[in-house]
């Protein structure tokens, strides 16, 4: 008798159990052949990725520099000199150092030149206009119009003093002269007569003090008192004197 026991019917009690132990191990089977096949069993295997040429070195160099022309065709290169001073560029031109070394010497002497003017206009040191034919002389201050020299040469105005430098030497004349005019102008006189002779009876017939009186008027510390001054009139000494319009 087997050592296996049967049913009733005479069959193995394991039979019941081959067709679970049979779809066990192959499901066990195609288990393992999906692992080694990397997917599941009975997939087609994946096709093998196509093989690539290699390409040689210098090939790869020329598609590289074909590939940069290309991406740079049309572009400008930057100008690395903007945004920077070369030094030609910081060179001045002959005109810029030209005027760099005359600019403030001229400058300069105009200022001075206005300076020098102001000062002149405050001491009463104007320049003058004169004339002098040798027998008439006249003067005026630029800043006198022309009218009033010619009613001072005409006498029209009246005569507030009178000074006499007749047989004077120069030196006494000039600081007589200059001390007369101060006091008359601070007076606040207009017109004064000064005799300064004809020189008939001087050797040569020619008057010295005649001959200095126009500069004196004009020029000097006397002028910063002078607006204008004409030859007399023959009633107020004609050639002999002059008449003097003082400074307001």
């Amino acid at each position: 008798m087997s050592g296996k026991k049967k049913d009733k019917a005479g069959n193995s009690p394991f039979e019941a159990l081959r067709p679970l132990k049979e779809k066990m191990t192959r499901k066990e089977a195609e288990a393992r052949a999906a692992a080694a096949g990397g997917g599941k069993a009975g997939a087609p295997a994946p096709k093998p990725a196509p093989a690539r040429h290699a390409v040689s070195a210098p090939q790869d160099q020329e598609d590289d520099a074909m590939l940069l022309r290309r991406l740079f065709a049309g572009v400008e290169p930057l100008d690395r000199t903007r945004g920077r001073t070369s030094a030609q560029t910081l060179e001045p031109s002959a005109e810029a150092r030209h005027a760099a070394a005359w600019g403030p010497s001229k400058a300069r002497e105009e200022a001075d030149a206005v300076h020098e003017h102001l000062r002149a206009l405050v001491e009463g040191r104007t320049k003058f206009e004169v004339a002098d034919d040798g027998r008439r002389v006249e003067g005026r201050r630029i800043d006198i119009p022309h009218d009033a020299v010619r009613d001072l040469r005409r006498g029209r105005f009246p005569i507030d003093g009178r000074l006499d430098m007749h047989g004077m030497s120069i030196v006494d004349a000039r600081a007589e002269l200059e001390s007369f005019l101060r006091a008359t102008r601070a007076r606040g006189e207009r017109c004064v007569l000064v005799i300064h002779g004809k020189g008939s009876h001087s050797p040569g017939g020619s008057g010295i003090l005649r001959g200095e009186i126009a500069a004196w008027l004009s020029q000097g510390p006397a002028s910063e008192h002078i607006a204008a001054f004409a030859t007399a009139q023959g009633d107020d000494g004609g050639e002999g004197a002059v008449y003097v319009m003082l400074r307001r």
